[in-house]
């Protein structure tokens, strides 16, 4: 469907920390495993969970989520919309996105890490079958320009005039694109190099960014309408204020 995009959020086998708003799922997830996890409540206005996590191979249900990330990208036939993430933390850490991209662009890599899971949950996906590998521009496209395409930041993802200077430039090496891409040769951040030859250069403090997007005056009084009759908070409580929105960037 022409107007469907997909945040993939590919789950990857080890450490990952799950972060959500779904304290019910926190709680089957202790029982579960047993592990520590925290339960925050407030006001039983919202409630969210946290805890460290691990998806295992030989488990059938982590295979599974696992091998549906790949293939939604793989089979995907138009990889602008198929956008790169691993829903950190939950998925498993960003850190780990030089080990999707070489199971994107091998099929030789996939093969090893299927011969790992669970078997059951292999013969019930396609991902044993798909021979396609990702080029390198097709990488650029689910991790870089497609995303930024999707949010709509004109400048972000590409090198065309009036783009941000942020760039990073790889040791090219196909045999091995994970470590190629953990790796990175220069990384350019506004036009400033953070990274020389592998060795970090200088630390910089990213900036947080908000759309520039004006709110339903209908939808915020029917808001405010349901809170002060449902609600133990003033929805003037919620939301950004003026010197939260000041320190942000507007796209």
């Amino acid at each position: 469907h022409p107007n469907v995009t997909a945040d993939v959020g590919q789950v990857v086998f080890g450490e990952a920390f799950t972060l959500t708003g779904d304290t019910p799922l926190e709680h089957l997830l202790w029982k579960l495993t047993g592990k520590r996890y925290v339960s925050i409540e407030s006001e039983l206005e919202a409630g969210c969970g946290l805890m460290p996590f691990e998806y295992r191979e030989k488990q059938f249900l982590h295979s599974l989520q696992w091998a549906i990330g790949l293939e939604l990208m793989l089979m995907a036939r138009d990889p602008w919309r198929m956008l790169l993430s691993t829903d950190h933390p939950n998925g498993g850490s960003f850190l780990s996105y030089p080990a999707i991209i070489a199971s994107l662009m091998s099929k030789a890599r996939r093969a090893e890490l299927i011969a790992k899971a669970h078997p059951r949950a292999m013969k019930r996906c396609r991902l044993k079958d798909l021979d396609r590998e990702f080029t390198l521009q097709e990488v650029a496209v689910v991790t870089r320009a497609g995303p930024a395409r999707t949010l709509g930041l004109k400048h972000k993802g590409h090198l065309g005039p009036g783009a941000d200077a942020d760039v990073t430039l790889y040791e090219r090496n196909l045999a091995d694109p994970q470590k190629m891409f953990e790796s990175p040769r220069y990384v350019l951040k506004a036009g400033r190099v953070l990274v020389e030859d592998g060795q970090l250069r200088h630390a910089v403090t990213g900036s947080r960014l908000r759309a520039d997007i004006a709110p339903d005056p209908a939808g915020r009084r029917q808001t405010e309408e349901w809170f002060a009759a449902h609600g133990s908070y003033d929805v003037s409580q919620f939301g950004l204020h003026e010197h939260e929105l000041r320190s942000m960037r507007t796209v």
